[in-house]
This record gives structure tokens, sequence and C-alpha cells, in this order.
């Protein structure tokens, strides 16, 4: 590998000055304030630097908190709790609105629009696409194996001058699981951009920890990695994506993000919910038993004299979805169809996707949401 970080990175960012907010310019100051007597006290900042509502905001009588206020452009105190949690260092961590946000600013660092390439590897996550999209970059596939694993060959053949980024998800969204490890590291020691790895599903596998590529980052300066709120940890209508890779990688992210991008409820609710990590582990013992009880029902019933015939095969997973797959694949609108008519119960028609013909992609519900998918399939004929 003959990696090199500053060749990767798009001209204009290269050079870019961040925005520097009001706040930033406070947070620098080394100005002592002047004891005017020996009964003085340093008073609280007044903040009369950034345009801020000094009369507070409508909601400052219910609600204890400083909303006129920007919040913390740096989500220092977010960062702090990541790290001890993570066991990295802050400044190799990014905290965004969903991983989204991490994902586009990828596009805005390293891909000059209508020169450069990236690569994704279907059935995959489809914001990849969507943003190189918005962002005018090529896209270029190579299908997963049918085991639904890296292609490295295939990879290989992909890779030009211009391949900036190479998105792997694991566990794989539509299919469920882990990417082969070892495949990820041969993959980035032989390609010189960035490897990018979204583990948004990681805390639902098996040894999350040790599966997770998060500690491989010092092995690998070529790498980022993804990671949410929205799974595991249930917070999904709160936005907040995060990323790690190195500290170098950081600072272009520092220099290119939005000054504001992650308002003070979302770092505060955030903040707290970092404390409860031991009920999201409990959470995710549940979801993994549910989980495994679903496959082992639709599994079971799925010869030919048992209620779920129509089924061919339900993959195993290391999230909190499965992938089932039809006999017929022609019944996957019906079936689909069927379950909301019945009892308004949704999934995801995975057919359109390359290697899912005739895929749905059930999520994990409560114990009482999957009793009820089960009886409802059990009504299909």
């Amino acid at each position: 590998m003959n990696f090199d970080l500053q060749k990767l990175i798009r001209p204009n960012i290269l050079t870019l000055k961040a925005y520097s907010s009001a706040r930033d310019e406070y947070k620098k100051s080394d100005i002592e304030v002047t004891k005017i007597d020996e009964n003085f006290e340093k008073p609280a900042p007044i903040f009369l630097d950034a345009n801020e509502n000094a009369l507070g905001s409508p909601l400052s009588e219910m609600v204890q908190t400083d909303y006129n206020r920007y919040p913390d452009p740096h989500q220092r105190d977010l960062k702090t709790q990541l790290s001890k949690l993570k066991n990295i260092h802050e400044n190799q961590i990014f905290v965004g609105n969903g991983s989204d946000e991490a994902i586009d600013l990828l596009f805005r660092i390293f891909c000059i629009p209508r020169k450069d390439n990236i690569i994704v590897c279907p059935p995959t996550y489809g914001m990849y696409s969507v943003s190189a999209t918005i962002n005018d970059i090529e896209i270029r596939k190579t299908l997963l194996t049918k085991d639904f694993q890296l292609d490295l060959k295939g990879i290989k053949k992909q890779i030009d001058e211009n391949t900036k980024l190479i998105f792997v998800c694991s566990p794989n969204n539509p299919t469920g699981n882990l990417i082969n490890k070892d495949d990820i590291k041969e993959l980035c020691r032989f390609f010189d951009g960035i490897v990018v790895v979204d583990e948004a599903y990681i805390d639902f596998a098996d040894n999350s920890k040790e599966a997770s590529f998060i500690n491989e980052l010092d092995n690998f300066p070529n790498v980022v990695i993804l990671q949410t709120l929205s799974k595991a940890w249930g917070m999904a209508g709160v936005r907040l994506g995060m990323a790690f890779s190195s500290a170098e990688i950081m600072e272009y992210y520092k220099r290119t993000k939005p000054p504001y991008n992650v308002n003070m409820l979302t770092q505060k609710i955030a903040l707290k919910a970092l404390g409860f990590s031991q009920k999201v582990e409990q959470a995710v013992q549940v979801l993994n038993y549910e989980r495994e009880k679903l496959i082992g029902e639709l599994r079971n019933e799925s010869n030919e004299d048992g209620k779920f015939s129509f089924i061919e095969k339900v993959y195993q997973s290391d999230t909190n979805f499965i992938l089932v797959k039809l006999k017929d694949t022609s019944k996957v609108e019906e079936i689909y169809n069927f379950l909301i008519s019945q009892n308004e119960i949704v999934v995801r028609n995975r057919s359109k996707e390359p290697l899912c013909e005739g895929c749905l992609r059930i999520t994990i519900g409560t114990p009482e949401e999957n009793e009820l998918l089960l009886a409802t399939l059990r009504k299909y004929k």
C-alpha cells in the first residue's frame, strides 16, 4: 500500500480554511479577567459576540436550557464520552447529522466531481450511490459473491488512478451478514484510497467489539469507520452519526463540515443516552434472541408440509433484521401487500436489489409484533 493522504484530498479542501465561529475565537482567547478587588468573583461569560437573542427563546420559562445560544460546534462533551465508550482518542471522532452527513462529507473532501469515482458492492446501503450522484461522482459496482462477501478480484479490476473511495457495509444491509474481516484488511492493503467501513449494525453482531474494524485504525491509515445511534441505541429520530479515523483525516472533516452541524438538543440527548450503555446491551440481547427465534420459526415451517412452504431460505443475520427469500419470486409484492392488508405489518421489498430477487427484509420487532407477523404469515395461502 502506497497511501498518501495529501494526494487524495481535493485541492480546494487542502487549502480550505475552516469557518471560524464566534465561539471558536472565544475559546482560543488567553486574555486574563482583571480582578477589581479582593472580593471579586470571576463572572460567567457575557456573550455579545454571536448575534444571539440575549432575552432567550420562547421555551426558556418551560425548559431550563439556553436554546438561544449556538451549540458547541465541536461537540466536545459528546466526543469525550464517545472516546471512553469506543476506546479511541477524541481527535479521531467526527459527530454529524446522522451517518448521511458523514458519508456526504467523504465526497466533498476526497472526490472531484466529474473526474473521480467510487466503488460500491451491491446489494448494499443505497445512500452511498445517492450521495455520489448528488456530488456528480462516477459509481462503479462490483457485486458481492453468492454468499454475500467481497469479490476482491472484481474490485481490483474496477480500481484506477481516480478511484478515491470504496464502501464496505459490515454487517451488510440488506443481507444482514458481517463481511469477512480478513478480506477488508486485504482491501485496505492493496487499495491506496479510502476504505469506508459502515458499521451501522455492528452492535448486533456477536462479540461486536472484536468484530468492529475500529480496533484496526492504528494499522490502516486509509480507513474511515461509520457508526450511528439510530439502530442499537434506538435513537433514529435524534439523527446522530459518527465517523472514526486518523486524526489527520478528522481534521479535514472539521474543516469541511458546517460550523454548527449538530444542534444543542441532539448533543444533550445523545450525551444523556450514552450514560445508559447497559440498557442498550440489554435491548440488543432481547432483539438478538427474538431474531434467532424468528429465524427458527420461519425455517421450521418452511418445508413442503409447513405453513411457510412458500419460503425458500431465511438467511443468517448479524443485525436487527433478517432477509427472507421466497420460492416464487413473483409472489413478493403479493405477500408484502398481504401483510399490510391483514394487520398493517410493513416490511421491505428488496427484490429489485441484485442477488436479492424474491427477497423481503424484515426488521425484528417486539416479541408481540414478531408473534403477530408469524400468525399473519400462517394465514397466507
